[in-house]
């Protein structure tokens, strides 16, 4: 499957900038980065966030590669003199990282929903100029999600991370349990968004699954070790990539998929 959202997918490029489009754009963390690149033309983009480049985190590493990424992001804002600064929101129309001075600024939080994930989308599309974008995306992003296989079983999930954190409710990980058919296990205890679960808490529970970043199989600290603690070695894994999951963005079909066919590929438990 095709990673979505790109503008050349779409093949919108090249489609003339509107009075008053932003020629200068900087996203300064790595969630506006992949919606910048979804939406804007290759030419507006000025600079992207200093983890622009990082596959680990983010689902858009490979077409942010020709892009500048900030290592010194104050300064290096001021010197370049955006007309668009997009990032996390601060309050009074700031975002997080703009240094002092009159900017122009988009924030926005983190998406813990596809509705927010969709309304974002229109957003950010109307501020880089390019609403038509914004609504080709959403539409293809929609006919994916309509083409999700059923998932042949359901049952209970722990997003289990290092150092035994857990993913709760209000958030896009527990939102794509439920588009796949799963019940988190977070809301079961009622944990709040972010909890550390002790292994003997998570065995007493009984989850039928854990979901877990990729790349997790290997132990390379303490953190990681926990999730290979043999009182685990029996329950079923879901592995979807981090990057897929910390961002909303038009990865959120990537992880829907993934996370059907995974469960349809497990065999069943006697």
């Amino acid at each position: 499957m095709k990673l979505l959202g790109t503008v050349a997918a779409l093949g919108l490029i090249g489609a003339a900038p509107a009075p008053g489009t932003p020629r200068r754009i900087v996203s300064l963390n790595v969630c506006t980065d992949q919606y910048v690149l979804a939406l804007a033309d290759p030419g507006q983009i000025a600079a992207l966030s200093s983890n622009a480049h990082n596959a680990e985190l983010s689902a858009a590493a490979r077409q942010a590669r020709p892009f500048r990424s900030l290592r010194r992001p104050s300064e290096e804002v001021t010197a370049i003199g955006p007309d668009l600064l997009l990032g996390f929101p601060m309050g009074d129309g700031a975002v997080a990282g703009a240094p002092p001075g009159q900017w122009r600024t988009l924030g926005l939080s983190i998406a813990d929903s596809y509705s927010m994930v969709t309304a974002q989308i229109r957003q950010v599309a109307k501020a880089v100029g390019h609403p038509e974008r914004g609504e080709a995306l959403i539409a293809r992003m929609n006919r994916d999600l309509a083409a999700l296989p059923r998932p042949n079983r359901g049952g209970v999930a722990a997003y289990y991370q290092r150092r035994g954190y857990m993913t709760g409710t209000g958030t896009l990980v527990d939102d794509l349990m439920r588009r796949a058919g799963l019940t988190n296990l977070a809301a079961k205890l009622g944990k709040p968004a972010l909890a550390q679960i002790p292994l003997e808490e998570m065995i007493a529970a009984r989850p039928d699954w854990l979901i877990v970043e990729s790349g997790s199989e290997q132990v390379v600290d303490q953190g990681t070790e926990m999730l290979h603690h043999p009182i685990l070695k029996d329950i079923p894994r879901i592995r979807v990539p981090q990057a897929w999951t910390v961002c909303g963005g038009p990865a959120y079909g990537l992880a829907a998929h993934s996370i059907v066919a995974q469960i349809n590929a497990a065999p069943r438990r006697r």
